[in-house]
């Protein structure tokens, strides 16, 4: 039996869209076990009792002829032995990607009919994965998604109709959900703000600390046993001794992204997800200081609180993403000492960014807590957009007002008390928001 032809739908194939849901609350039911008629079986018999009670109602004998034909197309069809065993594995390539890469489930089928025999699938998605292609042989059925969100999502559960040679009985088999792992498309950023504590760790940022490095900071004698690294022959002629460019210390910068997950707004214009653009704005910003070979964690508040050592290399970003994918997971929102981070979390001198929309006030206990510590944070404000109002609802616009000066009291309370907040704009570079940072450094003691 040759495969079928590639076709985005097969016929038969029933497809369900679990939307909002990173896996099904309650799983699809168990299809029936045994065999069962297939599809050409049902209408052979319709049409044969069909048929038959025509005749008997009519009194007309040439009916039974008719009644007879698809009994013996039937008899003739049927199997001398159909399939009683199945075995299946399910393999997915990749099992990790970002978003906008393809995904593909394969299963193989393995069976003792004898022949060959007809897949049929039927498939459970999740709302981060598109189905763009199935592809059904003899013995395999290949699934090609597009991943479009990021999170954890389950490539099933999938159940597979094995139907004999010649379609007359069939057995269902269940192939188990695969997981798979998509991590957010990192927004564009360069530019990485230099705390004002540097750790006693060598890296690319000079440190106000005489060192070797390559900028000059200044000019001094030279002290025996010192290298002469570079003679500052201006001043040696002046002083009538040698002196030396001094050096500031190259050291690395500890980082932390913590990330308010406490909910997740959705502009209901654009339909653009809070919680979507902080992971990216915090994967960009994460992947521009691990260029430069500083050491960056993250820390997520919402229904659990998630945290990762500051670490370097690329090996840490796809730990930091890692990190964050269960997000998504946490439907609790009040759970007890969600404002307080963990102390590991936060070395000493690190800068402190929040990501967060401003749409929870809880945020600012945070925020509160880690001024209490002696850190002053950066708020990156990640756009949430405007309730709709409808037009005429004099209510509807007055509470719009009292929204957005609620905003306004809570920027300004930040900024009153030395937080920068800065306000991210999706779609354009982060270095754009970043950019009032660079005129100095930031995360002193508040």
């Amino acid at each position: 039996m040759t495969a079928q032809a590639p076709a985005p739908r097969p016929s038969g194939a029933v497809i369900r869209a679990l939307e909002g849901r990173t896996s099904p609350a309650q799983p699809p039911p168990r299809p029936p076990g045994g065999p069962r008629p297939g599809e050409r079986t049902l209408r052979l018999l319709t049409i044969a009792v069909i048929a038959l009670s025509a005749a008997l109602l009519t009194g007309r004998a040439w009916l039974l002829a008719l009644a007879a034909v698809p009994l013996v197309l039937l008899a003739l069809t049927l199997p001398r032995a159909y399939v009683r065993r199945i075995e299946t594995s399910a393999t997915v390539e990749p099992g990790r990607c970002f978003e906008g890469d393809i995904v593909t489930l394969r299963i193989a089928v393995a069976h003792d009919g004898g022949g060959a025999v007809r897949l049929d699938p039927g498939l459970t998605l999740g709302p981060g994965l598109r189905l763009d292609e199935v592809v059904v042989g003899p013995s395999s059925v290949t699934l090609r998604h597009t991943a479009l969100r990021w999170g954890r999502w389950s490539l099933g559960p999938v159940d597979l109709d094995v139907y004999d040679a010649g379609g007359t009985v069939r057995r269902t088999v269940r192939v188990e959900a695969a997981e798979v792992s998509v991590f957010p498309q990192a927004v564009s950023a360069r530019f990485t703000p230099i705390p004002v504590r540097l750790p006693q760790r060598l890296g690319e940022h000079a440190s106000r600390q005489a060192g070797e490095g390559v900028e000059v900071i200044g000019v001094g004698p030279w002290v025996p046993g010192e290298r002469q690294r570079r003679i500052h022959w201006p001043s040696t002629t002046r002083r009538g001794s040698v002196q030396l460019h001094r050096f500031a210390a190259e050291r690395a910068a500890d980082t932390v992204m913590l990330l308010d997950a406490f909910g997740d707004v959705v502009d209901p214009v654009t339909g653009v997800s809070s919680l979507d653009e902080t992971v990216r704005a915090a994967a960009g910003l994460a992947r521009a200081y691990l260029r430069t070979h500083d050491r960056v964690g993250v820390v997520s508040i919402g229904g659990t609180t998630r945290w990762l050592a500051p670490g370097t290399g690329d090996a840490a970003f796809y730990r930091i993403v890692e990190s964050v994918l269960d997000v998504r997971k946490d439907r609790r929102f009040d759970g007890p000492g969600l404002e307080r981070v963990p102390p590991p979390a936060l070395p000493q001198g690190a800068l402190v960014y929040v990501f967060t929309p401003l749409s929870d006030a809880r945020v600012l206990k945070v925020l509160r807590d880690l001024q209490g510590r002696g850190r002053r944070p950066v708020v990156v404000e990640i756009p949430s957009g405007n309730p709709q109002v409808e037009p005429g609802d004099a209510a509807g616009e007055l509470g719009l007002r009292l929204w957005h000066a609620d905003r306004d009291a809570m920027r300004f309370a930040l900024r009153d008390s030395g937080v920068p907040v800065l306000r991210y704009v999706v779609g354009e570079s982060l270095d754009l928001a970043l950019a009032p940072l660079l005129s100095g450094r930031v995360g002193g003691r508040g």
